[in-house]
Order: structure tokens, then C-alpha cells, then sequence
């Protein structure tokens, strides 16, 4: 299979699994045991993981734009002004990128080589599965506290970095995945914990990717430079679709069948590398 045509897998799988809270790890290292690169390094592999991430960013901002861009015009007169309501929210979702933004500087290659397995990505994915259920459960009979981007405050923001930090130690969590689970015990509406999770992927996956390329540097071959582009492109319209799917579809529907999906991927993953590779 030519690296072109499994960059399009990649960035398929990423478009998909980044946003809906499965884990877009447990489903790279399934797909990774099938579908490797043959004309690249395993350094650019690492780095691909990554940058591609970059893409998805790219149909957040473009869908959000109008909820995260902190300018405005004014009909009469043109005269610009700021939106002190989304200045406001930047604010939050920085602090909120705190927690992981330190620790992950810090420590990422140790967690990278102490968790990056099947055993702890199996236990992460049926662990936060069986949360999802339960947390959906208990919320049957409450009422959400937050139910707008402005009701959230930087307490409730830190609260949810320190969810999203779970996931930077523990591959198999899914970033989106702590975080909607983080948001949903403090009493934000899954919606509202949906769309401060998709704004909250700005600056964290920008600068994941930054980083990772600014280690990789920029001495691509032409087959390397194709690849990153294509599973670019790719994983920026699954996005796109994708986060209109998740929005559409919690507004009548709660999570829990993504907690279903969690723990029979971790039972697969399991398994596979237990039963096959062990």
C-alpha cells in the first residue's frame, strides 16, 4: 500500500478519534500493528503522530470562529472593538492548559516511555469507559449548573486542566475524553463540555505540534513532506465533519455509548497484544 494512501488512513482515524472521546491512541496502536510507513523514518512517524494534530486545530478555529476570535467591527463606522467576553475566555483556557502545558513539558518523554504500551492504553480505555457510564448515570438527575462558554469560571477551568493533565500521563484517556468527563462532574452541560473542549485544543495541540516539529526539524524528504501533507488535509475535513456530528448529536443524546465503544476497544486492544503479540 503506497505511504500516500495510509497517510489518508491516519488522517482519518485522527479526524475521527481526536474529537469523539475514544482515544485516538488505543486506535494508532491498533492500526499501527497493520499499516506502517515504508519510505520514512521512525523519528518522522513520531512526529507525524503529532503535527497532524495540527490540521484538526485548523477545523476548530474555522468553526468556532466566530465564538474565539475576540475582535468585532462595528456596522456604523467600521471602528473595531474587543470582545471582552472572549478575551475573558482565552484567559480561562489558558489557565486551564496550565496543569498539562507544565507537567508535559516537563515529563512527556518519561510518560511517553513508562505508559505508551497496550497494557496501560487497555486499562486507561476501560477504566474512563466505565466512567462515561456512570457519570452519565448519576447526571440523570441533575440539572447543569453551567450552561454557556461565559457561566464557566477559572475555578471550573482548572478543574478541567487537571482532567486534561490524566490524559497527558496516560495514553488511552483521550484529551477530549478527561476533559468532558472533568467538566460534566463540576455540573457544565455536555454541550458547553463539548465546545470548551474542542477551544481548549487550540493552544494545547499548537503547541504539542510545534514542539514536536521544532525537534524533528525541517529536513523532510519530498515522500516525507507528501505524506504529512496529505494526512493533513485529510484529518482537517474528517474534523469538520466529525465535530458537527458530536454537537449535533449530544444535544439529544448523552454519552455513555462512547464509554461502551472505550471498553471493547480496550478489550481488543487487550487481547490482540496479549493473545497475538505476547
Amino acid at each position: 500500500m503506497p505511504d500516500i494512501l495510509k497517510s489518508i488512513i491516519f488522517g482519518i482515524i485522527q479526524g475521527i478519534t481526536e474529537w469523539l472521546p475514544i482515544s485516538s491512541t488505543g486506535h494508532m496502536i491498533l492500526v499501527e500493528e497493520f499499516v506502517k510507513f515504508t519510505n520514512t523514518s521512525e523519528s518522522f512517524w513520531e512526529m507525524f503522530l503529532v503535527v497532524i494534530q495540527f490540521a484538526s486545530i485548523l477545523a476548530v478555529v474555522i468553526l468556532f470562529w466566530s465564538k474565539i476570535f475576540p475582535f468585532g467591527r462595528k456596522e456604523n463606522g467600521g471602528v473595531f472593538y474587543v470582545k471582552t467576553d472572549i478575551i475573558s475566555l482565552w484567559i480561562k483556557i489558558l489557565v486551564a492548559c496550565l496543569p498539562a502545558a507544565v507537567i508535559g513539558f516537563l515529563f512527556d518523554e518519561l510518560f511517553e516511555k513508562l505508559f505508551y504500551n497496550a497494557l496501560s492504553v487497555s486499562i486507561v480505555l476501560i477504566l474512563f469507559g466505565v466512567a462515561f457510564i456512570v457519570i452519565e448515570n448519576w447526571n440523570k438527575t441533575r440539572n447543569p449548573k453551567i450552561d454557556s462558554l461565559a457561566e464557566i469560571t477559572y475555578y471550573t477551568a482548572i478543574i478541567i486542566g487537571f482532567f486534561q493533565l490524566i490524559a497527558a500521563i496516560f495514553p488511552g484517556t483521550s484529551r477530549s475524553g478527561a476533559t468532558i468527563i472533568g467538566a460534566l462532574l463540576i455540573g457544565v452541560s455536555r454541550t458547553i463540555a463539548a465546545e470548551f473542549t474542542f477551544v481548549l485544543a487550540i493552544p494545547v495541540m499548537a503547541g504539542a505540534s510545534l514542539l514536536k516539529l521544532l525537534r524533528f526539524g525541517f529536513s523532510f524528504t519530498g515522500t516525507e513532506a507528501a505524506v504529512l501533507l496529505v494526512g493533513m488535509v485529510t484529518a482537517f475535513i474528517v474534523s469538520i465533519f466529525v465535530i458537527r456530528f458530536l454537537l449535533n448529536y449530544i444535544r439529544k443524546n448523552d454519552f455513555k455509548i462512547f464509554g461502551y465503544y472505550r471498553i471493547g476497544l480496550g478489550l481488543v486492544v487487550l487481547c490482540y497484544f496479549f493473545l497475538f503479540k505476547g
